[in-house]
Parts: C-alpha cells; structure tokens; sequence
C-alpha cells in the first residue's frame, strides 16, 4: 500500500464578485413571487427591463440599481393596498 501527496487545489468558487469591467454589478426589479423559485429551483425570470437571468444573489442597501427597471417601476401605478 503505497500513499500520494495530492497538489495544492485552489478552492475558490468559480463565480466570485469581480467582473471583467469597472462597472458595478447592478440589480433589477423582478416580480416578487418568481425570486424564491429561481434562487430554489434555478428557473430564469424576466427583470421589468427585458433581461433574462437566475437569481443567484441579493441586493444590499446602497446596491446599484437597473436605470430602465427604476423607470419603468417608477411609472407604474401603485397596487392595491394589503
């Protein structure tokens, strides 16, 4: 029986916070029933901008907003009260 050293192995996830870009990473407006069932299931939903994507991550207070989602949600009329 004979026993190997194994290499070091970087264990970082693959998806860090860094992007390519300066840009930050920005946040959209999605409706509210479709987030817990992409970050659970891994399904896609359509932000109120047109992009597509999973949620994979939660907005902190100060986290820059989508421009055209804050518009288009700033122009919609306000729900029923609950």
């Amino acid at each position: 029986m004979s026993t190997t050293t194994l290499p070091e192995v970087d264990t970082r996830p693959e998806s860090t916070d860094d992007t390519d870009s300066d840009s930050p990473k920005m946040f959209h407006y999605v409706r509210k029933n479709k987030i817990a069932e992409s970050a659970v299931m891994g399904t896609h939903v359509v932000a109120l901008c047109g992009e597509v994507f999973p949620v994979t991550r939660s907005p902190k207070p100060g986290s820059p907003v989508c421009p055209a989602c804050k518009e288009i949600y700033d122009g919609l009329r306000p729900g029923p009260e609950d």
